[in-house]
């Protein structure tokens, strides 16, 4: 009886330093970084949310871009209106000029558009466009509206 005692004692002996091995085993990769690959995920989305949206140039500057791009769109409007005003009384060599022109600003006009769409529908960017910004631009209607 004796001996299976004395094994039992010993197997609990074994057990026990092999459980405090482990365990400080985990804590050391813990507290010595071994556990960032665990991390790693959620440390690399917030890092990249610091630095887009909690970054206060990242905030003015996607505010100005809505602007920006608006306000191409109405320079390309208005600068097309102005070429069909001059193209009423143009010659026939400047009347070509003008209509190279006015499609190249169509197209212009539509690239501004759907970047300000495509941005605005950008979960990230978003929240940055100003109240009095439509939330879309129809490249299809004749004038954009840019504030209400």
């Amino acid at each position: 009886m004796g001996v299976v005692r004395e094994g039992a004692r010993t197997g609990a002996w074994i057990t026990s330093c092999i459980v405090v091995l482990v365990g400080l085993y985990l804590i050391g990769t813990f507290v010595f970084g071994g556990a960032g690959w665990i991390t790693a995920p959620f440390r690399g989305e917030a890092q990249e949310r610091e630095n887009t949206v909690g970054s206060g140039e990242f905030r003015q500057g996607t505010y100005e871009e809505f602007f920006d791009l608006c306000e191409a769109a109405q320079n390309a409007e208005a600068t097309i209106q102005a070429l069909s005003q001059e193209r009423e009384t143009a010659s026939d060599a400047r009347m070509s000029q003008i209509d190279q022109s006015i499609t190249a600003l169509r197209a212009t006009r539509i690239e501004s558009i759907n970047d300000y769409n495509a941005k605005a529908a950008q979960e990230h960017r978003a929240p940055f466009r100003d109240e009095d910004l439509p939330y879309r631009l129809d490249a299809d209607a004749d004038n954009t509206t840019c504030a209400y």
